[in-house]
C-alpha cells in the first residue's frame, strides 16, 4: 500500500443489500500494489482472538473480537470530513455505523462522519473515479464486473452473519396445498432491492434449488427497501428476501413460509474502498476501520439485544419499532472476510446470467490488510 500525504476526503458508503474495496500491500489475501507494506504493530487489547483463519468456514466459528474499547483510537494529524451514504438506515446491519457516529468513535480518530442515503448504482462509478472514496455495500455483480473492467475497488471488511435462529432470508407466499416443506418455486416472481446481481443470489440460489427453482427459473422485480414487504403482502410478488427485523412481520402467519437464508458464519458484505483510501490516504482508511472494529467490540460483541437500554437506543437510531427489533436475535457482527466468498458469489452471478467476463480472482477483489493492521495482526 502506498503512503501519501493525508488530505481531506469524502467517503460514501452504501448499504443496498446485506450487506469492497481497499488496497494494502503485504496482505495474505493478495494485493495489486507493488509498494512496501505498512508497518503492523501489536495492538493492546487485540490478542489471538482478534484474527481468525479466513479458511475456517465452520458455522459455529466465533467471530474475531478484541477487548471492549479496543483497538484504541489514534488521532489523525489532520481531521478528515467523511460523508457516509447508505442505501437504508433502517436495516440492522447498518447499526454499527450509526452507533459509531452517535458514540463519537469516528470522532476519536479525527474523522467527521455524516451518514447519507445514496443508492449503490449511483455511488459505484463515483467510487471508481475517486469522487467517492468508500461504500458500505457488498461485492455485488456490478462491483465484480467493474473490477473486471479496470475499477480500482476492493472489499476490505465484512459486516455480519446471521444468528442460527434468524429467519432473515427467502420468504414465499404459499399457494393452496403448499407448505414450507413443499413449495414449487419455478415461475415465481421475486421482490428484491438489487435483483439477480445482489449477493443474496448466492444463498437464494441454494434455497431455490431445494424447491424446484433456481435463479434461471424465476423472475425478479426490483423494489425499494420499504416496498419489498408490502409487495409480498399485497400480492405484487410471490416471494421476497426479508432482512432483520422485517421478517418478523410475517413470521407465524401460515400464509408465508421461510425457505432459507444467508450461510451462518459468512459475511456477504461490508466495506468497499476505491482509489482514494487504497492509495492516496490509507491512514484514513485504517482509522475508519479501527473505529468500526472498536464499535463492534464495545457495543456489538455478543448478545447486544440482552440490554434493553441499548435496544431502545438502536430502535431510535434505526427509526424502527423497538418491540420488533427486540423480537429478532442479535446479529453476529463480523469485520472479517471468509476465503472463497467472492468465488461463490460469482458462480451465482454466472448462473443468473449477470456476470461479465472471467471470474475475478479473490486477490484482485479482497484485501484483508487494513483490518489486519487495525488489530495488529501480521500476515
Amino acid at each position: 500500500m502506498r503512503t501519501h500525504t493525508p488530505f481531506t476526503c469524502t467517503v460514501v458508503l452504501v448499504t443496498a443489500s446485506l450487506l469492497g474495496a481497499a488496497g494494502c500491500a503485504g496482505t495474505d489475501s493478495g494485493d495489486s500494489s507493488a509498494a512496501a507494506p505498512r508497518t503492523v504493530k501489536p495492538v493492546a487489547g487485540c490478542g489471538a482472538g482478534s484474527w481468525t483463519d479466513p479458511a475456517d468456514l465452520a458455522p459455529d466459528r466465533k467471530p474475531a473480537r478484541c477487548d471492549k474499547g479496543a483497538p484504541a483510537a489514534q488521532l489523525l494529524a489532520k481531521k478528515r470530513k467523511i460523508t457516509v451514504a447508505t442505501g437504508t438506515l433502517s436495516a440492522e446491519y447498518v447499526a454499527p455505523l450509526q452507533v459509531a457516529v452517535a458514540k463519537g468513535e469516528f470522532a476519536k480518530e479525527g474523522l467527521d462522519v455524516e451518514l447519507k442515503v445514496l443508492p449503490t448504482p449511483d455511488a459505484l462509478p463515483l467510487l471508481a473515479k475517486g469522487d467517492v472514496d468508500a461504500q458500505w455495500a457488498a461485492p455485488e455483480a456490478a462491483v465484480m464486473n467493474g473490477i473486471n473492467g479496470g475499477f480500482d475497488i476492493k472489499w476490505v471488511a465484512g459486516n455480519f452473519s446471521p444468528d442460527p435462529t434468524s429467519k432473515s432470508g427467502l420468504w414465499v407466499r404459499l399457494k393452496d396445498g403448499e407448505s414450507a416443506d413443499h413449495v414449487e418455486m419455478a415461475g415465481r416472481k421475486m421482490g428484491t432491492m438489487i435483483g439477480k446481481g445482489s449477493v443474496i443470489a448466492y444463498p437464494m440460489d441454494t434455497s431455490l434449488k431445494k424447491h424446484g427453482g433456481g435463479l434461471d427459473k424465476i423472475s425478479f422485480q426490483q423494489l425499494g427497501s420499504a416496498d419489498v414487504l408490502t409487495a409480498l403482502q399485497n400480492g405484487g410478488v410471490d416471494s421476497a428476501w426479508l432482512l432483520d427485523p422485517i421478517w418478523r412481520k410475517v413470521d407465524g402467519d401460515k400464509k408465508y413460509a421461510f425457505l432459507g437464508g444467508q450461510p451462518v458464519g459468512e459475511p456477504l458484505g461490508g466495506l468497499l474502498f476505491g482509489p482514494t483510501l487504497l492509495d492516496k490516504d490509507p491512514d484514513a482508511g485504517v482509522a475508519f476501520l479501527r473505529a468500526y472494529i472498536r464499535t463492534v467490540n464495545t457495543y456489538f460483541a455478543g448478545d447486544y439485544k440482552s440490554d434493553p437500554a441499548f435496544v431502545a437506543e438502536l430502535a431510535k437510531l434505526m427509526k424502527t419499532d423497538e418491540a420488533t427489533l427486540r423480537s429478532t436475535p442479535s446479529m453476529r457482527m463480523d469485520w472479517e472476510i471468509r476465503k472463497g466468498t467472492t468465488d461463490r458469489l460469482q458462480k451465482a452471478y454466472a448462473d443468473s446470467g449477470v456476470s461479465k467476463g472471467a471470474p475475478v480472482p479473490e486477490a484482485k477483489a479482497v484485501d484483508r490488510a487494513m483490518y489486519s493492521e487495525a488489530v495488529g495482526h501480521k500476515p
